[in-house]
């Protein structure tokens, strides 16, 4: 028999073997989700939660139907508002409610640090930087949601549609 006849598919044979306990290998490691007992570091699931309330939300200004006033709830808790030729930046903090519960409303604490201090959707040009507001979040669903001065219903001043996610 021809010595390049056995050779030929005993390296295929050796090249496979290799290949499948490399695969093996990987998959092993890339799924490892016990809690690792020797050196080597073990694979980990970080989860990231993120407010409710971060997206494009848009508001209608009752006495101008043409323009809306958006707000962009955006990672790192800024906040970027724009009602007409008017833009503010900021930063908000969202404290949802306890235990998902309707007995606490969440808590909005907007402060705008800075501001172009053009005329808003309301006609209304003031500088509004450095201002903080504090609101009560009322979720009608997920698509909409309620500005409110207290706790109470009656106290809602502003509806917000969610525009993006």
């Amino acid at each position: 028999m021809n010595k390049t006849a056995l050779i030929v598919p005993l390296l295929i044979l050796i090249s496979c073997s290799v290949l499948a306990e490399e695969t093996t290998t990987a998959v092993n490691t890339s799924h490892n989700l016990t809690p690792n007992t020797n050196s080597q570091p073990a694979n980990t699931i970080r989860i990231d939660t993120r407010p409710e309330i971060l997206g494009l939300w848009g508001m209608n200004i009752p006495n101008n139907k043409k323009c809306i006033e958006l707000y962009n709830f955006r990672g790192a808790n800024e906040v970027v508002v724009n009602s007409g030729e008017e833009w503010s930046v900021g930063l908000f903090d969202y404290q949802p409610s306890p235990d998902n519960t309707m007995e606490k409303l969440p808590a909005l604490i907007m402060q705008i640090k800075y501001e172009n201090n053009k005329v808003d959707c309301s006609g209304q040009q003031e500088n509004q930087a450095g201002e903080v507001s504090q609101y009560f979040v009322r979720w009608k669903n997920n698509h909409t949601i309620n500005f409110c001065t207290s706790e109470k219903e009656d106290k809602c001043f502003a509806t917000l549609h969610r525009v993006l996610p």
